[in-house]
């Protein structure tokens, strides 16, 4: 007869519990890692929004930057009290600052009256057609189509009346 030999199920026992015991091991403790900060405030604070969309004309709930800004009357008086009460240096402070405050593409900084000299010859109409159009590495309105150009004009006599 022939001797049998031992069968390898044992080992094999052995390693597959061994195996189940890490993987089991494993889920308790990223279980518990994540179970310690689900609380509904914690919850809560990871859903929240990134950002909000602010509509030209809604009250928004964010900065009161120029996009919150009641929109301006239509009526013919109403026009200039819609300008004046727009806030220019918010308007600004919004986009404007990135490249008048550095002067970053040769933009005339604020308050520097020598980087405006040769601008406040052409007017305050040029210029103001400038910044709402657009003029040399200036886009459109600093970029920011959303702006109404009374805020862009209001911006702009910000600037001016940083140098006058």
């Amino acid at each position: 007869m022939q001797a049998r030999r031992p069968a390898a199920f044992p080992l094999k026992r052995s390693s597959l519990s061994l195996s189940l015991s890490a993987m089991l091991f494993s889920v308790l403790v990223s279980a518990s890692a994540q179970a310690a900060d689900n609380s509904r405030e914690a919850i809560a604070e990871r859903l929240k929004p990134v950002g909000e969309l602010c509509v030209k004309g809604d009250a928004c709930a964010g900065d009161g930057s120029a996009a919150s800004s009641p929109p301006a009357d239509s009526g013919a008086g109403g026009q200039a009290s819609a300008a004046s009460a727009i806030d220019g240096e918010k308007v600004y402070g919004g986009i404007c600052m990135a490249c008048h405050t550095t002067g970053a593409a040769g933009a005339p900084r604020l308050g520097e009256a020598g980087d405006w000299e040769g601008r406040l010859s052409k007017g305050d109409e040029t210029l103001y057609t400038h910044a709402i159009e657009g003029f040399n590495a200036m886009p459109a309105k600093g970029g920011n189509p959303a702006l109404s150009d009374e805020e862009v004009k209001a911006a702009v006599d910000y600037l001016l009346d940083s140098v006058r």
